[in-house]
């Protein structure tokens, strides 16, 4: 009888390496199991790159061990080590090269509170980017939320070279993404502070080949912490797009977005409303369920462009479940066009600028 995937984890399990097992340290990334054949992709950290090997071998032997299974095939991918890469420093050194080598935009999209839609706006707007011609990068630079892996759902793992720079995975459209969900297992908890956090930002930054992008699109935490500040001091930004919805409680934390930029000196390319009003396929009625023209009012009162607003559509919640937003996935939609109109306005002050 063909072991089940609880069965392999339970072996798998039994090989100790520091910091627990192979299982509890999220090492396992992939199991297939097909009849009496297992297959096993391991993930190793750089400082067990030595006992790699050993690790391969002792997984195996675990595995063969069991009567139901006849052939176990187990690798190994080691991750590159925490680096000064060349451009990125630590958030202690002044150092760092304000540009990205090849990038020409940097676009963080912000939001100062989360539930807004920040990720499917940037995922979308770097679709729509795309979609005119442009080369787009999507960096997905929340750490402790990262969702990019799954609204994209590029089906592959950034692997490193020789040099242990990541090569970032291609999307829908052709956008190149790099995502933290991308290398650590989605139901394991980001757990770091201060150092350790920073750390992983710089490497996703800075330790990618993004290669030549017209516009490296950044899917910014929520908030006004510790990320969205250093990336702020220390990439040289195009201008951000601020996310809100149309109530009041939204509008409020928008506008300390907006002024955390503006008191950084940063440029801001305007204010995008999001979930703007629900219209029934049936009757064609449009319903404001967030209010309605908020964003807008905002934006006039705070002298700076509005870039428009998107309607709820459920096609929005479908493609980002489904790997494939609705820019992608239903291009004719009203929201597809909405985010369309959204990059061609993005698109206009960048090349302005």
């Amino acid at each position: 009888m063909a072991p089940t995937r609880s069965e392999i984890d339970s072996i798998l399990s039994t090989i100790e390496v520091p910091g627990g097992n192979l299982v509890s340290t999220g090492m396992v990334r992939e199991v297939e199991i097909e009849g009496s054949t297992v297959r096993v992709a391991l993930v190793c950290p750089a400082a067990l790159a030595a006992s790699a090997p050993n690790i391969k071998a002792t997984a195996e032997r675990a595995l063969l061990a069991d009567p139901g299974i006849d052939t176990a095939e187990v690798t190994v991918r080691v991750m590159p080590p925490p680096q000064q890469v060349q451009g990125v420093a630590s958030p202690q050194d002044d150092s760092w090269n304000n540009r990205i080598r090849g990038v020409r935009h940097v676009v963080p999209v912000a939001s100062g509170k989360g539930g807004v839609g920040k990720s499917t706006v940037a995922a979308n707007l770097a679709l729509a980017l795309a979609r005119k011609g442009r080369k787009v990068g999507l960096l997905d630079a929340d750490i402790y939320g990262p969702s990019q892996q799954l609204m994209m759902a590029p089906g592959e793992q950034p692997m490193a070279n020789d040099q242990g720079k990541l090569r970032p995975v291609e999307g829908p459209g052709g956008v190149k993404l790099m995502s933290l969900g991308l290398i650590i297992p989605a139901d394991q908890p980001v757990i770091w502070r201060g150092p350790l956090l920073m750390k992983a930002m710089e490497q996703l930054v800075g330790d990618v080949l993004w290669g030549e992008l017209d516009e490296l699109v950044v899917d910014l935490p929520p908030g006004t912490g510790d990320v969205v500040i250093t990336l702020c001091q220390k990439l040289d930004l195009a201008g951000a797009v601020i996310v809100t919805t149309p109530q009041d409680v939204a509008l409020i934390d928008a506008r300390k977005a907006l002024h955390m930029f503006q008191k950084m000196d940063e440029p801001v390319l305007g204010i995008v409303e999001n979930m703007a009003g629900f219209t029934c396929p049936k009757c064609g009625h449009t319903e404001p369920i967030f209010g309605e023209g908020g964003g807008k009012r905002t934006a006039e009162e705070l002298k700076i462009p509005f870039l428009g607003s998107v309607p709820i559509d459920p096609a929005i919640v479908v493609g980002g479940d489904s790997g494939r937003p609705v820019v992608e996935a239903r291009p004719d939609s009203p929201a597809a066009k909405a985010f369309l109109g959204l990059a061609d306005r993005v698109a206009l002050a960048l090349d302005a600028r």
